[in-house]
């Protein structure tokens, strides 16, 4: 549900500024939106245990990780019933957060022009280069290229980081930096900041979908101008 409402208000602010974006890029925006709006839709099932019994639960959940101050356990809507659900939520949390985090350094890096030499698409004549920094850019890769992106990410999903390990602890370990074996209290700290930082992400990469939508300009056009009103005049920062 958390998801659906921004779905909803990013919807609506591609359509109002339509003028902005190429119609071609429209019609496929409107697909992806439409397609996130039908996936998040199932959220709205209503809880069948009351807050009451959340509220108990937290008692034993506060301490997990990811339950920092100064909200501790959070779960005013009263999602999480046992033990399973949490782990299942938090497992989809952690991976929401790791791929925003992504996103929002994808964001860095091509806002600042960096892009791969050669071509995207030989047959097509499409450079690196040629495609926008934006979220316009995505809907300008070829399908056979979208097609290669997805395939990936289920290779990833099902056989080299499999979804189903609810942890997401893969084993990465990079010596001293994450040797949680001999220095538990690590763990702990660096979980909870992974968490936290993908929170944040999932933030930032929201709001700098919106901001481009609502000004026409990417995030590093909106920090060398001062424009970050969300009102679209493009003029200075309201």
């Amino acid at each position: 549900a958390s998801f659906f409402l921004p779905v909803v208000f990013l919807a609506y602010l591609i359509l109002s500024r339509s003028d902005r974006i190429n119609p071609h890029q429209i019609s496929k925006m409107k697909l992806f939106l439409l397609a996130a709006m039908a996936a998040s839709a199932a959220a709205f099932a209503p809880a069948t245990t009351s807050v009451q019994q959340t509220a108990l639960m937290a008692a034993d959940t506060d301490m997990e990780i990811g339950a920092v101050a100064p909200l501790g356990f959070f779960d005013p809507l009263g999602y999480i019933t046992d033990e399973e659900k949490f782990s299942r939520y938090r497992a989809v949390e952690k991976k929401h957060g790791r791929i925003a985090m992504m996103a929002m350094l994808g964001t860095f890096v091509h806002n600042n022009k960096w892009t791969f030499d050669g071509y995207l698409s030989p047959s097509q004549g499409l450079k690196f280069s040629d495609i926008d920094s934006g979220i316009g850019g995505l809907f300008q890769v070829p399908p056979a290229g979208l097609l290669q992106i997805i395939l990936f990410c289920g290779f990833v999903e099902l056989a080299w980081w499999p979804a189903t390990q609810l942890d997401g602890d893969y084993g990465v370990r990079l010596g001293n930096i994450n040797n949680w074996d001999e220095e538990p209290a690590k763990e702990i700290r660096q979980r909870n900041a992974e968490l936290n930082n993908g929170r944040a992400a999932m933030m930032g990469i929201l709001g700098t979908f919106v901001h481009e939508v609502v000004t026409g300009q990417n995030f590093a056009e909106q920090a060398s101008s001062g424009h970050f009103s969300p009102f679209g005049d493009g003029q200075g920062f309201f």
